[in-house]
């Protein structure tokens, strides 16, 4: 059997002894690679090439797995500005857990889907953490996100035994037709105001970000939105359209949603109050 050099195997990741083991490795191969420096050894388990992202050795230092915000990013989810930075780790009950104090958010939980040896949990225990561990804005954000980018129905997330009321609550809430978190930090408020509230409906070709009622169209430029004056030149062209059809379109950028909600929502209670969003 053909094995690659162990830093090539490992590179840039983590595998566990007894995997290493499975694949033909022997213990000589293992110990003459962390002797030279090649690859990290870690709870005498856990070999980590010195390139592996840093949430990947902190869960082999700790006998832990990546989760809630800490798998978030680690995947590539959308993440609010300011969301919580800490390193999260999930401890099935009957590990050993850390053996000394440290500084991250520790989730004792028995797993939601079964996972063997594994330094990330799966996507459904990172989310049953986020649902109980963040503020239910951000959660709501990081679960939308997660649907987009794990391909998740909402229908496959409504059929998960989830052990808190707070992801349940989630599980029913989630549309997965937001385009970006943005949408979900507009939308989210809005429903509470029992007004229609609609994503990713299409309008003269293209869709919008939210249609509220039948008439009222909003629009969320992303940080990196407007990247060309090409993609702004379509998005004038597609409002101007949106107009003369008779909608009213506000459009907010990202830092008026994230540092100036109450002067965004002010101006879309003022949209609804003159009726905007009925207007035949």
């Amino acid at each position: 059997m053909h094995l690659l050099p162990i830093t090539e195997r490992l590179r840039g990741a983590a595998a566990h002894r007894e995997q290493l083991r499975d694949e033909g490795y022997r213990d000589t191969h293992l110990r003459a690679a962390v002797h030279a420096g090649e690859v990290d050894v870690f709870r005498r388990a856990w070999f980590v090439s010195p390139d592996a992202p840093d949430e990947l050795r902190t869960a082999a230092q700790w006998g832990g797995r990546i989760t809630c915000t800490t798998f978030a990013r680690h995947r590539g989810w959308w993440m609010p500005e300011g969301a919580d930075d800490a390193v999260h780790l999930h401890f099935p009950p009957g590990s050993t857990g850390p053996r000394m104090p440290w500084t991250g958010v520790a989730h004792w939980t028995q797993p939601v889907a079964p996972v063997g040896r594994a330094l990330v949990a799966t996507v459904e225990d990172a989310l049953a953490h986020i649902a109980v561990c963040q503020p239910p804005a951000v959660a709501h954000v990081l679960w939308e996100s997660a649907a987009r980018v794990e391909q998740l129905s909402p229908e496959a997330l409504r059929a998960i035994r989830w052990p808190s009321h707070a992801a349940r609550e989630l599980a029913t809430e989630i549309t997965g037709l937001a385009d970006s978190g943005l949408e979900v930090l507009v939308c989210r408020p809005l429903r509470r105001l029992r007004v229609q509230v609609r994503q990713q409906v299409v309008l003269a070709g293209k869709p919008v970000d939210a249609l509220v009622g039948e008439w009222l169209v909003l629009q969320i430029d992303g940080w990196a939105h407007h990247s060309s004056s090409a993609q702004r030149t379509k998005d004038i062209a597609h409002d101007a359209e949106l107009r003369l059809r008779g909608y009213t379109v506000l459009r907010f950028s990202y830092a008026q949603v994230v540092h100036d909600w109450p002067g965004v929502e002010r101006t879309i209670r003022r949209a609804l109050a003159a009726g905007l969003h009925a207007r035949a």
